[in-house]
């Protein structure tokens, strides 16, 4: 992952949800409707990004960050997401945790070095 591809979050406090997860075989539509969902979420308020990998072997996990639980409950219960993880749950994912943090605290090193 570059380095233009990490999210740019604001100073702490604001949220995580780490979402891990183990991929059944094949597509079945996932890499279109994971699209659409990044499309939708940045839509939403209270969004400020996501980071997301995924190995070889169907591990991944994604980070998306959030302003409030408000706007994490928010998303959680939007129409078109809650189909997603309807089929999720039916044909996409082995197996999965989701995990809610604050964050409290952030530091890191820009691509410039600073």
């Amino acid at each position: 992952m570059d380095a233009s591809r990490l999210a740019r979050t604001p100073q702490p406090p604001y949220y995580a949800v780490i979402f891990t997860s183990i991929r059944t075989e094949g597509d079945r539509g996932y890499g279109e409707t994971s699209d659409r969902m990044v499309e939708l979420a940045s839509r939403q308020p209270g969004f400020l990004g996501f980071e997301s990998v995924r190995d070889a072997d169907g591990v991944g996990i994604t980070v998306s960050y959030w302003a409030s639980t408000e706007a994490i409950a928010a998303w959680k219960a939007q129409t078109e997401h809650l189909l997603a993880q309807q089929r999720g749950r039916r044909e996409w994912y082995q197996q999965y945790e989701i995990r809610i943090a604050c964050v409290e605290r952030a530091y890191g090193r820009s691509a410039k070095g600073d």
